[in-house]
């Protein structure tokens, strides 16, 4: 089974830029997409019907903002919008498909780069989702949580640590989280099977030619909770594929059978 977590900066952008035929190709089951930037009548969902796959959306109130989602091939026994946290559910930043006992988070964690407001609001953010996170395993053991977290963990995690020590997403307190998280025993997929693995990012700045020159951040992830690690298959980036600022990256678990129902 493979999962992918893919903030597209905006899908009707994607869109243009042949989103729809590299799914075709590339096939994932599961899609956790973040940065929608539209609301669901504005997305093609009948498109991505006729690829075989169910289309779930949680959009920002605010047009053209934020905003997750769900595509998959295999239709889920439950899903469910937000947090029931108004102030992050108005800004669509977390969905979940539940399939039988195993659970499918597309996240996306606020950005603290337009200043000292949103940085706290990050900061809050990140305290309320661990919370979050900690009850829901209490129903949901097995938890895959897919999405932009805007951080990197570890120096080897972006282009130039010493140069981005001050930079939101870089921060040691964001770090400290991430860390805090991860020795609850949540595991950074990637990680897991490439430990030492170096210059592998996930988003570039569209300034200064850094992604052809590969000058980027890993800030996205899948994390996988304690009950999954068994599951884990193995996990890849893929920045050969250019829809936006970002790149997919790939999970593959030893679950569900292939090819998946659509029914």
């Amino acid at each position: 089974m493979k999962i992918i977590t893919y903030n597209v900066n905006g899908l009707r952008s994607a869109l243009s830029k042949g989103f729809s035929d590299w799914l075709a190709t590339a096939q994932p089951d599961i899609v956790c997409l973040q940065e929608l930037k539209a609301q669901p009548d504005q997305i093609p969902v009948l498109e991505f019907e006729a690829l075989g796959y169910h289309t779930y959306l949680f959009s920002a109130k605010k047009k053209g903002y934020s905003g997750v989602g769900i595509l998959t091939k295999l239709k889920p026994d439950k899903v469910v919008y937000g947090m029931d946290i108004p102030k992050y559910d108005d800004e669509g930043r977390f969905i979940r498909a539940d399939y039988g006992d195993v659970s499918v988070v597309s996240v996306y964690h606020p950005s603290g780069t337009s200043g000292d407001e949103r940085q706290a609001f990050k900061m809050g953010w990140l305290s309320d989702f661990q919370e979050y996170v900690t009850e829901l395993l209490k129903t949901r053991p097995k938890l895959l949580l897919c999405g932009d977290y805007n951080i990197c963990h570890r120096p080897i995690d972006i282009h130039d640590p010493k140069g981005n020590a001050t930079h939101s997403g870089f921060l040691p307190e964001e770090r400290d989280w991430v860390s805090g998280f991860l020795n609850t025993g949540f595991v950074d997929t990637f990680r897991y099977f490439h430990p030492d693995e170096p210059h592998q990012y996930t988003w570039w700045s569209f300034r200064a030619n850094a992604r052809a020159n590969n000058k980027g951040w890993r800030i996205d992830y899948c994390m996988a909770s304690p009950e999954m690690v068994p599951l884990l298959k193995s996990a890849a980036i893929l920045p050969e594929v250019k829809h936006a600022d970002h790149c997919p990256a790939v999970l593959e678990l030893h679950y569900f059978t292939s090819p998946m129902s659509t029914n």
